[in-house]
């Protein structure tokens, strides 16, 4: 696979999670270095899957169950929904955030892949409004390394990473145009947006 190819696919990586209200995250109770504490023991995970000699179909359940581990999940949900959201009946929303939560680990799940071979190091964390900033740079096997940040809140309960900056490129922001053009591609029909999810990434 080619270096912007590779790039990319992780780029498409992380997005994702909260709740299903839009609303600005709630001031963390939470301290920095809980935050360097979350994503040490998620890069300690991929990095050990990695090294684990396992077959790459393992490697990919592995990495699924990594990411639905950490990420927050329901505000990723909520937020590529966006304007769409608010014309959602209320078991809409439900069903959408259940299958996006299911497709979204699956998929991203599998884009660990790209770090086969390769290994992730934390590098710093710094607080940025009312989450945390935790800075880590990819070493990929016969790639330059670059940078990948992770933003971690508590908002939902529990610290996760709610969105993942790869050398500048917004996930979270990625991904609420990618499920966009699905659902274009569906007249905006929520219904069968979430039935193609089931089976999608």
């Amino acid at each position: 696979m080619r270096f912007m190819t590779r790039r990319h696919s992780i780029k498409m990586m992380a997005a994702t999670v909260a709740s299903f209200a839009l609303t600005p995250l709630s001031a963390q109770a939470f301290s920095k270095d809980e935050a360097r504490s979350l994503v040490d023991k998620l890069v300690g995970e991929i990095n050990s899957v990695i090294g684990s000699g396992k077959s790459e179909g393992a490697m990919y359940k592995d990495f699924e169950r990594i990411f639905a581990r950490y990420s927050d999940t329901a505000y990723i949900a909520a937020y590529t929904l966006g304007n769409d959201g608010r014309s959602a009946t209320a078991a809409q929303k439900r069903a959408y955030s259940e299958a996006f939560e299911t497709y979204v680990a699956r998929k991203y799940g599998r884009r660990f892949r790209e770090f086969i071979g390769g290994r992730l190091e934390v590098t710093g964390v710094k607080q940025v409004k009312k989450w945390y900033e935790v800075s880590a740079v990819a070493y990929l096997k016969g790639q330059s390394p670059f940078e990948v940040t992770f933003l971690v809140s508590d908002r939902s309960g529990g610290n996760k990473f709610f969105n993942l900056y790869i050398e500048g490129i917004n996930m979270l922001l990625t991904e609420r145009t990618e499920i966009g053009s699905m659902l274009d591609k569906r007249r905006g029909d929520i219904d069968a947006l979430v039935a193609d999810l089931k089976n999608a990434g």
